[in-house]
């Protein structure tokens, strides 16, 4: 069990997947917002609100980015153990 979200692979990526999901949650309330502030006339709070969107849009570029990142380790760590349980001899030789 992992005491902290990045003590291993997978508890990394559940943590980023985590944080993905409110980003897309807090990007909806924005759009709430925005809808708000166009319909009120509140300018300026539109426009905070669109350089929020966009600082979103960003950084949900990131974590998704992250979590195709981590899914790939993992899937590499699968593979790597997969192979060093059927050849044992031959990865112990190599020095891994």
């Amino acid at each position: 069990m992992a005491e902290t979200p990045f003590d291993n692979i997978e508890s990394s990526h559940e943590y980023v997947r985590l944080l993905a999901e409110t980003i897309h949650e807090v990007m909806a309330e924005v759009e709430v917002d925005m809808d708000l502030a166009r319909r009120s006339g509140a300018a300026r709070r539109l426009e905070a609100l669109q350089l929020v969107q966009f600082k979103m849009a960003k950084l949900n570029e990131h974590m998704t980015s992250g979590c195709r990142i981590l899914n790939d380790l993992r899937m590499l760590r699968r593979l790597l153990l997969e192979e060093r349980e059927q050849h044992p001899k031959a990865v112990a030789a190599h020095g891994d």
